[in-house]
C-alpha cells in the first residue's frame, strides 16, 4: 500500500478559513481582519487544521461527501459547542466541496 500524498496545508487553510471559520475570527464581522497567513494572525492560523487534515482524509479515502459533511457539522457544534446555526450545513458543503475541486491538495 503507498502512502497518501501529503495535504499542501497553506490551501487547505485558504478553504478552512474561507469558507468555514466556525467561531467567525476572520471576515466581516469576524473578531481579526486579513487573512490567516497575515503575520498578525499566524498564532490561531492553525486554529482549525486537525479538523480540516480529518476532512481531506476522510475525503481522500473514498469516504461520501455527507458523511464529511456530518462529521465537520459534529465538530461544530458539539466539540466545540457551538450548536446548529442557519449557516453550519451550507459552511460545511463548502468546506468539502471547495477540497474536491481542488487538485492541489
Amino acid at each position: 500500500i503507498s502512502p497518501q500524498p501529503r495535504v499542501k496545508l497553506s490551501r487547505l487553510r485558504d478553504i478552512g478559513w474561507r469558507h468555514w471559520d466556525p467561531i467567525g475570527l476572520l471576515g466581516s464581522g469576524g473578531i481579526f481582519t486579513g487573512k490567516w497567513d497575515d503575520q498578525d494572525n499566524l498564532s490561531f492560523a492553525d486554529e482549525f487544521d486537525r479538523y480540516l487534515m480529518a476532512a481531506a482524509g476522510q475525503l481522500r479515502r473514498g469516504e461520501p461527501p455527507e458523511n464529511v459533511m456530518a462529521y465537520l457539522i459534529q465538530i461544530e457544534s458539539e466539540h466545540m459547542a457551538l450548536g446548529v446555526s442557519r449557516s453550519t450545513k451550507t459552511r460545511a458543503q463548502d468546506v468539502v466541496n471547495a477540497i474536491l475541486a481542488d487538485a492541489e491538495i
